[in-house]
């Protein structure tokens, strides 16, 4: 064969292997990246409504300032600190090559690492201060996490120091989640709990989250990035020196892993809470599913099917019991459970895996399955040191830092904003503008001095007048003013606008209340524990009126509120002993 053609040919197979292997790193890296859409959306859904957009942005400013500061910092220090620990060379403070494969390797980097930041804004959510939370990202992902890293995986030249003890993390259950749900609790433990989460005997108040559709349609998104997460880590597809499977030799069983892991720790929190509560709770099911993701994402390459079982089932099983130690016993106000879903099973993962490892045959290896010794007992001692040493940094880090915001008082948003909501009080937006602003109808139309819009957009010519008798000779509601309140059920209140437009008494007043009559109390659950609701939510309509009768009004309200079902409310009619136009300085029936 000439010897042209098959130097041409070789270097076809490399740029062809080449290819396929920048292809796959970024796709999965784009699919990492999507799981912040699923982290928005968990950790949204488990907020109240007023903080809803305090916790949406700080999803996003984690990764406009992450992504930012690992470039200029963090990838350097990374690189820097593993070789200097690990006997390696010093290497560029921005990257590590200068290749297509190089950068697309550096952005893979990132998003692991902007993983492990976006996690702790779970913990604080609903009392920190935006700035405080994004200062401690920039120093997650400047120091914090790269130190990390440099420890278990970069070392350019050299051995990463706790790779050269025997610890192992495939794809980041404790480099990346450990990290984070450490990070979130100690964070959580610095600020304290939000107000009236303890009360002063030290019981606990339930403070349900706003919505669970956010927090299961947040959870499979989680759920389909993570296999970016963990089979994206064999990121090898073609060795480009023999053109054989890298990497992609073993993909098949850490997708596996990484599905047995997802399924199993949704079981085992199922079953935790079913035996603690009598109920399957629908949060401790969608966070059972990510801790078991967790646990099996450190040993995801080292584990056989039955370690993914068993670990997947551990680290779900275990979330409502730390959740609970957590919330009751340390007093500390985890409100995502990002140390149950994080931590402990990212921790246990890797300290169990052993159990069942790969070595010996395929299926029923490790110290348990069939009593096969296949490995020896001391592989538990790196792994135990390596979790202690990455706890023992990442808890005094982070204790640094949201330390000493505390100390200048800037960690923590003022009572009066905490209790408006940090939706407003740091961005000045109303997440959830149920009943619209001076210039918003509730039905998506506008407000106009000259018309008057139903529910239906349709415009309503005024055609009563103040001077308008009544067939008996008489004045409406004889000359006097009368104001009808009434305190009905929100999902009535379109019916009742467009019932008092016909009468001609379409202007009103709306307010959202909350109360109690003969409407029975509700029982609810979040993560397990039964709370009562016995304040049910109403919308209160006053309905002032001088030329329309008040038995219109009353009869318009009554016919649009009815359901038939207790809880429908209550009409009340009060006399109004005078009335004053601001605008034009009216008085009495002229002025309404």
């Amino acid at each position: 064969m000439d010897p042209f053609v098959l130097q041409a040919t070789e270097a076809d197979l490399e740029s062809l292997a080449t290819g396929m292997n920048l292809m796959w790193a970024l796709t999965v890296t784009f699919l990492i990246f999507f799981m912040h859409a699923g982290f928005a959306m968990l950790e949204a859904g488990q907020v109240r409504s007023k903080n809803v957009a305090n916790q949406l942005t700080k999803n996003m400013l984690t990764w406009a300032v992450g992504i930012f500061v690992f470039f200029v910092i963090g990838m350097g220090i990374s690189n820097n600190v593993g070789a200097a620990l690990g006997g390696g060379e010093s290497s560029p403070l921005t990257m590590f090559g200068e290749g297509s494969f190089d950068w697309a390797m550096w952005l893979f980097s990132a998003v692991f690492a902007m993983t492990a930041a976006t996690i702790v804004s779970g913990a604080v959510a609903g009392r920190a201060k935006l700035r405080a939370y994004v200062t401690y990202t920039f120093v997650l992902a400047a120091v914090i996490y790269p130190v990390v890293a440099a420890m278990v995986w970069y070392a350019p030249g050299g051995t990463p120091i706790l790779a050269q003890l025997g610890f192992a993390d495939f794809a980041g259950g404790m480099v990346v989640h450990g990290v984070g749900g450490v990070a979130g609790l100690t964070a959580a433990w610095i600020l304290g709990a939000r107000m009236d989460k303890y009360n002063e005997d030290g019981s606990v108040n339930i403070i349900p989250g706003h919505s669970m559709t956010f927090a299961v349609l947040g959870t499979l998104i989680l759920c389909f990035g993570w296999f970016g997460f963990n089979v994206g880590t064999a990121a090898t597809v073609i060795d480009t020196a023999t053109f054989e499977l890298a990497d992609f030799d073993y993909v098949g069983s850490v997708a596996m892993v990484t599905a047995l892991g997802m399924g199993l720790g949704a079981l085992g929190a199922s079953a935790v809470s079913l035996a603690m509560n009598g109920k399957v709770d629908t949060l401790y099911v969608a966070n059972g599913m990510l801790a078991g993701l967790v646990g099996v994402t450190g040993p995801t390459d080292l584990i056989t099917p039955m370690g993914a079982i068993a670990i997947g089932f551990i680290a779900g099983a275990q979330l409502p019991i730390v959740f609970k130690l957590v919330d009751e016993k340390l007093k500390i106000d985890d409100v995502c459970a990002v140390f149950p879903v994080h931590g402990t099973a990212g921790m246990l993962g890797l300290i169990l895996f052993p159990l069942w490892s790969i070595e010996g045959t395929a299926i029923g290896s490790g110290l348990v399955a069939g009593g096969i010794l296949s490995i020896e007992a001391s592989a538990f001692a790196p792994q135990i040191i390596g979790v202690v040493v990455i706890t023992i940094w990442t808890v005094l880090a982070t204790a640094a830092v949201w330390g000493a915001f505390k100390l200048v008082g800037e960690a923590r948003v003022t009572p009066d904003h905490e209790r408006d909501g940090l939706d407003l009080a740091e961005h000045g937006v109303d997440t959830y503008p149920e009943f619209g602003g001076p210039d918003v109808a509730t039905d998506g139309g506008h407000s106009s001095d000259d018309v008057i819009r139903t529910d239906g957009g349709e415009r309503l010519d005024e055609s009563r007048s103040s001077s308008e008798l009544r067939s008996d000779g008489g004045e409406p509601n004889d000359g006097e003013i009368k104001m009808i309140t009434a305190i009905v059920r929100p999902d009535r209140l379109g019916a009742i606008k467009k019932s008092l437009a016909k009468v001609g008494a379409p202007s009103l007043t709306v307010t959202n209340v909350s109360g109690r009559g003969s409407q029975p109390a509700k029982k609810g659950q979040w993560r397990g524990e039964e709370y009562t609701v016995d304040l049910h939510q109403k919308v209160k309509i006053e309905c002032v009126v001088a030329d329309v009768p008040a038995e219109e009004v009353v009869d318009a309200i009554a016919d649009a509120a009815n359901t038939g079902e207790p809880g429908d409310g209550k009409i009340f009619v009060l006399p109004i002993e005078d009335a004053y136009q601001v605008r034009t300085g009216k008085t009495g029936q002229d002025a309404v």
